[in-house]
């Protein structure tokens, strides 16, 4: 069996109590970790995250300062959070920081029976631009294909160069 590549271990966990809707305390059963992890493959530098991560953009951007081409979020967003949030931060990270973004996420009932938690599904591909490429639904099992183009990724970073108009003097 072969080594894996990289490892990449949850920065920011999924502590919240919405009455009615959402109770979760992932800090009762992990600690977060807080290396940042990019890998270099044959499409581009991938850069790794987990589902309560994308809330946080600055992970992204220190994604895309370390090369990042394509952000990784597998995960199993709440239905109630998901329909709301999902596909706006994944588009919003796509856009701010030029990339690819791909979200493997699972759908339906998660979790111990006694949860009873829902999740959103919708894996998701976006573009750079913030275009889905390609969205697997909601209804349980499928997949999302689509093409991961590093001409596309080139076209949008020419055209509008913002993370090289970046104010590191100011920000």
């Amino acid at each position: 069996m072969r080594s894996p590549v990289a490892r990449y271990r949850k920065i920011h966990l999924f502590d919240v109590e919405i009455p009615g809707r959402v109770s979760v305390q992932e800090s009762a059963t992990r600690a977060p970790d807080s290396e940042v992890v990019t890998v270099p493959t044959e499409l581009g530098t991938l850069g790794l995250s987990v589902c309560y991560d994308l809330r946080f953009p600055e992970l992204y951007r220190r994604l895309a300062e370390e090369g990042a081409d394509i952000l990784a979020v597998p995960a199993a967003f709440t239905a109630y959070t998901g329909r709301a949030h999902w596909e706006v931060l994944l588009r919003a990270r796509a856009v701010e920081n030029q990339a690819y973004a791909f979200a493997p996420a699972q759908a339906g009932r998660i979790g111990p029976p006694k949860e009873n938690r829902q999740a959103h599904g919708h894996a998701l591909i976006v573009d750079p631009w913030g275009e889905v490429v390609a969205d697997a639904g909601d209804s349980g099992d499928g997949f999302a294909l689509g093409r991961i183009d590093p001409g596309r990724l080139a076209q949008v970073r020419r055209d509008l160069p913002a993370l090289q108009h970046r104010r590191r003097d100011v920000l």
